[in-house]
């Protein structure tokens, strides 16, 4: 049988409550009851968010750039207000604001460090 694409995405952070509250507060996604006690999975599509435990051995100090290699972009119906409010509370935004193919795109910094990009354009 062939892959037939993504179909969870997750990533380990230090403190899960917190970045679970970041993204919550700041990107406003919601909390799928579909969780498990060591992660916290969002209510996002077509492919299910989430944030979860660092996995034994795993240690995001010892990396500059977690995830490096990596894009991972999640679709926003209002990119420009989200990055306002998230520069507005000290949020490192890594791509200012541009128009694009993807429509109004940056790139900003989550709590570990991840560099997550948002895109208004489905």
């Amino acid at each position: 049988m062939p892959v037939t694409g993504p179909d969870f995405i997750s990533i380990q952070v230090r403190d899960l409550e917190a970045s679970a509250a970041f993204y919550q507060q700041h990107l406003g996604l919601t909390r799928s009851p579909a969780g498990l006690p060591h992660a916290v999975v969002f209510d996002t599509r077509p492919v299910a968010f989430a944030v979860r435990d660092l996995a034994p051995g795993v240690s995001l100090a010892s990396t500059p750039q977690p995830g490096l290699g990596i894009g991972l972009w999640l679709h926003a119906t209002d990119t420009q207000t989200i990055h306002d409010k998230l520069a507005a509370v000290g949020t490192e935004i890594v791509v200012e604001p541009f128009d694009g193919p993807f429509g109004r795109t940056f790139t900003f910094a989550d709590p570990d460090g991840y560099q997550i990009t948002l895109h208004d354009r489905a």
